[in-house]
């Protein structure tokens, strides 16, 4: 088998190149205690990386308060597109080492790694020094007190600025963008900049992020959440009810000004029941409407959902997964929501469940959600997580399309109106409330085709019957997943497991070991025909999640005949996926049944 030709026609076939693995980059944690300032030093770090022409992702982490206590920045800024943080960081800078200790899974460091804090705020903690990497302390402090208005997160960002090689203008364009305090305040900082600079100069050669890649006039620097919220002003969205909750409120706050501009309405409701109600009502009146939640919100609004699968209402929720069960950890990703998205709701309940695959890629699949549930006339689940969600990246500008055809709506005195008709489609016009003529009645009850209540056997199973084939029978394309790559193994995988999925892949290719990825997008309805297309020629399977029952795995054996016995590379947050362990795994899979294959 020529493997060259047979990733290029794949290559065709989706619309995908084939990628060398992206640019390790240099990875930095800042991290300290809260109100230490190390997001705003995270934050403006990312910013003057773009100033500079890189690209670079930044992962929030916190502790179990959600509000206060410990935090830290994770980066990694590199001159091509990151959607994955990488196995080790190369630098650790503690404006503090208050409760530090806590991220030392989430910071593996090694011996060329290297440890930077303040002198009075403690030893570095042992759970650190055991890495190997070097430590250094500095009088970060002391340092910040001796420029009178400054704040030591400057002089954090000037160290990790220097230490990444970001040249001394971006940084300083970073901190000017936006200043909203007083003149001599600005002008103290920038010292505090030039300070840590000059300290980082003084620890010998720096290896810096990698060289800066030209063009970047169409970059975005986006959150998941912001990126989720602009897909849906573009599908239509006009109005959103909601309850705050971690990690989906930065949704809610950036659509609720957005929202205004383009003439829509946000409501921040009593609690997520109401939420759910609320988007249910102002959808049957016309408009598109939207929730965004986490997963103990999802489960509140339960019965909603099902009520806008009988009616046949349009609804998206955007669920941002966390840690569970229950309250579980609020601050930390986990793709555990699955099981609940597909099966989770009473009786036969047929909804849409979409997950973008990236940052950049919530726009174009939250856009999609809401086309699909205006034209399906059906709720959909959009499964983001926190790490897509919290995080920042710089990004591509997304390719936008122009927004879908909208709900089919029926004419004012259509003769014979049925609301929920039995047709081929399973799709039948819905009236607007105020369109005379055609007054139905919508709840929850079962009914016959003219939207009268009914408990015959006939009635129930008709209904069923359209609500499922409206669903099954629709085209949706190729947007259904993402097909790279080539090879008689695949691996499957949704959301944010991704990035360092994908990554993983390319290192792979690049020790001899060819293996096919399917991202899945549509994960109901499933696809069975484009599915066994995509698999087509794979002898073994591979699937990769972040949860701990393997529930994507579970789903795909209880729907698919999968080739050969699946095997799962599975794990529950807070940990992210890293893409050597994938690698190391993926190799030891698939390049073993290679093996096998050429001594046979």
């Amino acid at each position: 088998m020529d493997t060259s030709q047979n990733t290029e026609k794949r290559d065709r076939m989706t619309g995908v190149a084939h990628q060398p693995p992206p640019a390790r980059g240099l990875s930095i944690a800042i991290a300290g205690s809260g109100g230490s300032g190390v997001m705003t030093a995270g934050t403006l770090l990312l910013e003057a990386a773009a100033q500079a022409g890189l690209y670079g992702l930044m992962v929030r982490t916190s502790g179990p308060q959600i509000r206060g206590g410990e935090a830290a920045a994770l980066l990694r800024l590199a001159p091509s597109p990151q959607e994955s943080l990488d196995d080790r960081f190369d630098l650790l800078l503690a404006i503090d080492w208050q409760n530090v200790y806590r991220f030392a899974d989430e910071i593996p460091l090694d011996a060329a790694s290297l440890l930077i804090g303040d002198v009075d705020s403690g030893d570095v903690p042992e759970v650190f020094l055991r890495s190997g990497a070097r430590p250094v302390q500095l009088p970060l402090k002391k340092m910040a007190k001796a420029i009178p208005g400054s704040w030591i997160n400057m002089l954090a960002l000037g160290l990790a600025g220097a230490f990444a090689g970001i040249p001394a203008a971006a940084l300083e364009a970073a901190v000017q963008k936006g200043w909203k305090r007083p003149r001599e305040t600005l002008e103290a900082n920038l010292q505090a900049l030039g300070a840590g600079m000059a300290a980082a100069a003084g620890l010998g050669n720096l290896p810096g992020a990698g060289a800066a890649a030209a063009g970047n006039a169409r970059r975005w620097i986006v959150s998941g959440n912001e990126a989720a919220g602009y897909g849906a002003l573009r599908g239509g969205v006009r109005f959103v009810a909601a309850y705050p909750i971690t990690p989906a409120t930065e949704m809610l706050e950036w659509m609720a000004p957005a929202l205004a501009k383009v003439g829509g309405t946000l409501l921040q409701a009593e609690d997520e029941l109401a939420s759910v109600n609320m988007i249910i009502g102002a959808s049957f009146s016309g408009v598109p409407s939207l929730t965004a939640t986490a997963g103990p919100g999802l489960a509140l609004m339960t019965e909603g959902i099902g009520l806008a699968v009988a009616a046949e209402v349009p609804i998206v929720v955007v669920d941002v997964m966390r840690g569970g069960p229950s309250t579980g950890i609020p601050a930390k990703s986990e793709q555990s929501d699955l099981s609940f998205a597909v099966s989770g709701l009473h009786g036969d309940a047929p909804r849409l469940v979409l997950a973008p695959s990236s940052i950049s890629d919530c726009v174009a699949t939250t856009q999609w959600a809401v086309e699909l549930a205006e034209a399906l006339q059906a709720p959909a689940l959009v499964l983001s997580d926190q790490f897509m969600g919290q995080s920042r990246a710089i990004v591509d500008r997304p390719v936008t399309r122009a927004a879908g055809a909208g709900r089919l709506t029926v004419e004012p005195f259509t003769p014979d109106y049925k609301r929920y008709r039995d047709t081929p489609s399973g799709v039948s016009p819905m009236a607007i409330p105020g369109t005379p003529g055609v007054v139905y009645t919508a709840d929850g009850l079962e009914h016959t085709e003219g939207a009268i209540p009914s408990s015959q056997a006939r009635d129930h199973r008709t209904q069923l019957d359209k609500r499922a084939r409206k669903l099954m029978q629709h085209d949706y394309g190729n947007r259904w997943a993402d097909v790279e790559g080539d090879g008689t193994a695949a691996v499957i995988t949704f959301g944010s497991a991704t990035g360092p999925v994908r990554e993983a892949i390319a290192r792979a290719a690049a020790q001899g070991v060819e293996v096919r990825l399917v991202v899945l997008r549509l994960l109901a309805p499933l696809q069975p025909e484009a599915v066994a297309t995509a698999l087509a020629g794979i002898e073994r399977v591979m699937v990769v999640e972040q949860n701990h029952g393997a529930q994507l795995l579970r789903y795909l054996r209880g729907m698919l005949d999968l080739p050969g016995r699946p095997a799962s590379f599975h794990r529950p947050g807070p940990l992210p996926l890293r893409p050597g362990e994938l690698c190391a795994a993926i190799v030891d899979w698939a390049g073993a049944h290679v093996a096998q294959e050429e001594f046979a």
